[in-house]
């Protein structure tokens, strides 16, 4: 049976003069008629549970909390406290972290402290990490340490849990040092880094750290023989891919193994940034012969370094490729076909090219954002993702952006040539 919270034995947690007079506090006009008239609904609907009086309004707290209306949230629980109603004890958690996340921290660390000093009540793990967050956001780290600390000094049972918590809510904000600390912590205490703690300190330092630092985080990650996950692969990849490492790229990924997942693409990224072709086209084909699927994105990438390089031929036998797996186009192929053909003064040669394409079909655009930071966009999608912007209303298709495009060259060459 769940733990009842005293609310009707003792006085209101606080008085709304003060919490008006908070600061922080949304600016907002008194109301007392609406929690009266939401608690008479309750009790027409039969929301009033059973003798004891429990009430169950987390979900409604949680929607005042994201309105930014705490003063409403705070006006209901007083209402409820004055009709003898008890808010069970997921509703205390929901006020408490809508508090938080208003800003209001002198109320939400009132209620958790009462949580604590109440032996019968047992927060919630995600209540913990969303309370954590709360203050991470707010820049309140001392008190995300605070939190850790009475956490282990009043549940104990929760240490286990609680290291890795306060050591993401750290890292997703940049607090290495602080990540780092509380590691040492965790493990002077005898407690095992698993392979999820693991993986977030790569994460982290891939963000927010140097490359050395990310490379340092990784060999002790594969020192305690985890596995890296995808997530952190992908984190790795952007931070050698932001900073033109892409020799390193393909050592990191050619590490990690083919085999385990699905890397292929990331490494033929790397040799295209690179516009090491023979590499790349030799990767491509060792990857088909192993069993490899290509999609869009692997066509795409390849195509892109075709373009920029004019290598018509292969650019033709990639979209031939790709009519033959029965893989749609999108607005980064149809880019790498024009902008390679305007480039060489090609453009009357486009019908021709675009034979094996349905221009008839809306743009989308469906590769990778990864292939955008190693190779940039080309000029057709980004003035097409801007002329679509800026008529957002209007249904467009890929001949009509064609259309404008080459409009907007020949203009550009008439001013060119009247200089």
């Amino acid at each position: 049976m769940e733990t009842q919270w005293p609310f009707r034995r003792t006085p209101p947690l606080f008085s709304i003069n003060s919490l008006k007079s908070n600061t922080s506090s949304p600016n907002s006009n008194d109301n007392p008629p609406l929690p009266r008239k939401i608690i008479w609904r309750w009790k027409r609907q039969g929301r009033i549970l059973g003798r004891d009086n429990l009430v169950d309004c987390a979900s409604l707290i949680q929607t005042l909390a994201r309105k930014r209306m705490p003063h409403v949230a705070h006006q209901l629980l007083l209402e409820m406290n004055s009709q003898g109603l008890i808010p069970n004890n997921s509703t205390i958690s929901a006020l408490m972290l809508c508090y938080a996340d208003n800003g209001l921290s002198p109320q939400a660390q009132e209620i958790w402290e009462e949580m604590l000093t109440t032996t019968s009540f047992m927060p919630a793990i995600q209540i913990v990490s969303q309370f954590m967050d709360a203050y991470g956001k707010m820049g309140q780290f001392r008190q995300v340490n605070k939190i850790l600390d009475q956490v282990i000094l009043h549940r104990f049972n929760l240490i286990p849990e609680v290291y890795p918590l306060a050591i993401s809510c750290f890292g997703k904000h940049g607090r290495l040092d602080l990540m780092e600390n509380t590691l040492k912590e965790m493990v002077s205490k005898g407690l095992p880094i698993d392979s999820a703690t693991g993986n977030a300190f790569v994460r982290y330092y891939s963000i927010f750290g140097s490359l050395t630092e990310m490379e340092i985080a990784y060999a002790r990650l594969k020192s305690s023989r985890h596995l890296i996950e995808e997530e952190g692969i992908r984190a790795m990849s952007f931070a050698y891919i932001k900073e033109g490492k892409f020799y390193k790229l393909g050592e990191f990924l050619n590490g990690v193994g083919l085999g385990r997942t699905n890397l292929g693409n990331l490494l033929l990224l790397s040799y295209a940034a690179n516009f090491k072709m023979k590499t790349m086209q030799r990767q491509f084909l060792k990857m088909l012969d192993s069993g490899f699927c290509p999609d869009l994105a692997t066509f795409n990438i390849r195509a892109l370094a075709f373009s920029r390089m004019s290598m018509f031929w292969d650019l033709h036998l990639s979209l031939e490729h790709v009519k033959h797996e029965g893989v749609a186009p999108d607005l980064v192929t149809y880019g790498c076909v024009i902008d390679a053909y305007l480039d060489r003064r090609l453009g009357r040669n486009l019908d021709f090219a675009s034979k094996n394409m349905n221009v008839d079909d809306s743009p989308l655009v469906l590769t990778d954002p990864l292939v955008f930071e190693a190779l940039g966009k080309g000029d057709f999608h980004s003035s097409s993702e801007a002329i679509m912007e800026f008529k957002r209303r209007k249904k467009w298709t890929y001949s009509q952006l064609i259309a404008v495009y080459l409009k907007k060259q020949f203009r550009r060459n008439q001013i060119f040539w009247n200089y």
